[in-house]
């Protein structure tokens, strides 16, 4: 694209939701921050109990909930009882995609209890943990042993079971992966009540490749072994600004990672920790980190940044001083830089509560935030939620290294979205092809941060009210997130579905790969026990009447494959 310039749009005339969601930060300042603080503060303590019990008891109470899971499938009545679906409120997930098929008839399995760290096997380097477990849980245990995941989702509320079944990342992953890629191997309780241990190179290998992006719709996900690394106690954080047009950028943001000579695996040309900011369509900040000790961030002369103090200012806002500052470098304690951007949940912040990057806030009650996203959407109502859906974006475009360039523009061209945030992340070339898969022939290419057994993407973050709205203009949002979807699968790119979705079902699956796991859906006898997993990421209100009807063609529909006679 040459042109930049956004389209021309008329203005839009103010309803009263808009007024509603100016003044929400009434409700969040009395309401839903004072609520957050108590349950951020109940659940540290029930974290800390869980610690304090031996591995033999965790283990004996993680039997007994699996049990009481494999219990509820076996009691389940397929005709009386429906889908199979976890008991958790539509509202707790932190994702923003829709979750209304909690509100018809479903069979509900309580998962609750399964918030444990299990073990931490120091010789293995894996981490064995139950499917609710956070980020900010995990990371409080495994830091100070200098360990950690080897991919640490930067938001604490985050919890391994929604970075495996739906989409992780974090800025490792230009080295390691997506969170899932990090999995040694899953617990998973099938739709006939076994209980399974999947691995890439045991009997459930297929099972194993199948689960990523599923959304739990192959079984239920009951604990999970994760890679561990050996880390340090600070991050050496280098920050560059970067000034020019959004092709500039990307040039920028390529090269602060991927060396021109593709020596992509040497450890001395590629840092530990990659990401981008980009604050316009002309200037942005290239972060790039490495691990340091504790002897080397005190030396004379370096300076220390605990980031994570509540009157801190937030991290996005800091980081762009060095458009002025030019180039410096800092340490910051690793657990703290891990949950960077906790506290403003990245820059969301901004606009639930407008002044709360005041210092004056800061100081008096930063120490409340962040608010919990659940919250946020038990409080907003259906008009509220129709308002962000259509007035606001929060998506994740993953595209191709080389093409980043061109999806900026895109962006900048129908969004209009700043900031953006750059994380690059590995696609590996694997023995079965997943739902989300390299471009074919990309190691014949080569291309910047590509090597022979993964190719280089990148998420591009787009979070916060488009450029149009905020100057009162129209905007379609159900148009811009369609547009963007197509632009995706024109481009070999995918949508973390998370986030609210406009797919058709013959479009959902020309963006992902159904093969391997409709092979794992009819082997492991998903269907008609969990429901596919377009129908759950599907946007829009399911009654229960519909909900039948699609269970019922979709039953059709695989015996109907299933029956079919070999050639």
């Amino acid at each position: 694209m040459s042109d930049l310039n956004s389209p021309l749009r008329p203005k839009r005339k103010k309803i009263w939701v808009d007024y509603f969601v100016q003044f929400r930060w009434i409700i969040v300042i009395f309401v839903v921050l004072p609520i957050s603080f108590t349950l951020y503060f109940l659940t540290y303590l029930g974290d800390v109990k869980s610690e304090r019990k031996s591995f033999k008891q965790r283990q004996k109470e993680h039997d007994e909930n699996v049990e009481k899971v494999v219990k509820r499938l076996k009691e389940r009545d397929p005709k009386k009882d429906g889908l199979v679906c976890t008991a958790r409120k539509p509202w707790i997930a932190v994702g923003m995609r829709n979750v209304d098929y909690k509100r018809a008839r479903h069979c509900e399995v309580d998962l609750s209890a399964f918030r444990n760290i299990l073990e931490i096997d120091r010789e293995r380097m894996v981490a064995r943990v139950e499917p609710l477990v956070n980020m900010g849980q995990i990371s409080r245990v495994t830091v100070p042993m200098n360990l950690s995941l080897a991919v640490v989702a930067e938001l604490d509320d985050l919890t391994v079971g929604g970075l495996i079944n739906g989409y992780g990342i974090e800025g490792s992953s230009h080295i390691y992966g997506l969170f899932s890629d990090t999995v040694v191997a899953y617990e998973i309780v099938l739709a006939d009540g076994r209980v399974v241990r999947a691995t890439k190179d045991n009997e459930f290998s297929d099972l194993f490749y199948a689960i990523p992006w599923s959304q739990g719709t192959l079984g239920l996900l009951v604990s999970a072994e994760i890679k561990l690394i050996p880390v340090k106690e600070y991050m050496k954080l280098t920050y560059k600004p970067v000034v020019g047009n959004l092709k500039d950028i990307a040039q920028g943001y390529m090269d602060s990672f991927a060396p021109r000579d593709g020596d992509q695996d040497n450890s001395e040309k590629v840092p530990d920790f990659v990401e981008t900011m980009i604050y316009s369509p002309s200037e942005a900040v290239c972060m790039t980190g490495n691990y340091a000790s504790k002897e080397e961030a005190k030396k004379k002369g370096n300076v220390i940044n605990s980031v994570g103090w509540w009157y801190k200012p937030w991290f996005y806002q800091y980081a762009q001083r060095a458009l002025k500052r030019g180039e410096f470098v800092e340490y910051i304690p690793t657990r703290e830089y891990y949950h960077r951007h906790t506290r403003c949940l990245y820059w969301e912040g901004k606009l639930i509560l407008p002044f709360a990057d005041q210092w004056w806030f800061r100081f008096l009650l930063g120490w409340l935030m962040p608010p919990k996203v659940s919250l946020l959407k038990a409080t907003q109502g259906e008009a509220i939620r129709n308002y962000y859906h259509e007035m606001h974006v929060i998506q994740d475009m993953l595209v191709p290294l080389y093409k980043v360039g061109d999806a900026l523009e895109w962006v900048h061209q129908e969004m209009e979205v700043y900031p953006l945030w750059l994380c690059p992340h590995r696609l590996y070339k694997l023995p079965m092809k997943t739902m989300v898969y390299p471009e074919p022939g990309f190691d014949l290419h080569r291309r910047q941060g590509d090597t022979q057994y993964s190719q280089m993407y990148t998420d591009v973050g787009v979070y916060y009210s488009p450029g149009p709205v905020l100057r009162g203009e129209q905007f379609d949002g159900s148009e811009a997130v369609r547009k963007m979807e197509n632009w995706l699968i024109e481009n070999h790119g995918f949508q973390p579905q998370y986030a609210v979705s406009e797919l058709s079902e013959k479009k959902f699956w020309r963006m992902f790969d159904a093969g391997l796991y409709e092979h794992c859906r009819r082997k492991y006898k998903a269907v008609g026990t969990f429901m596919s997993v377009y129908y759950k990421s599907k946007k829009g209100r399911k009654t229960e009447k519909e909900v039948q009807e699609e269970e019922q063609a979709h039953l059709e529909k695989a015996y109907a494959e299933v029956d079919q006679p070999a050639d």
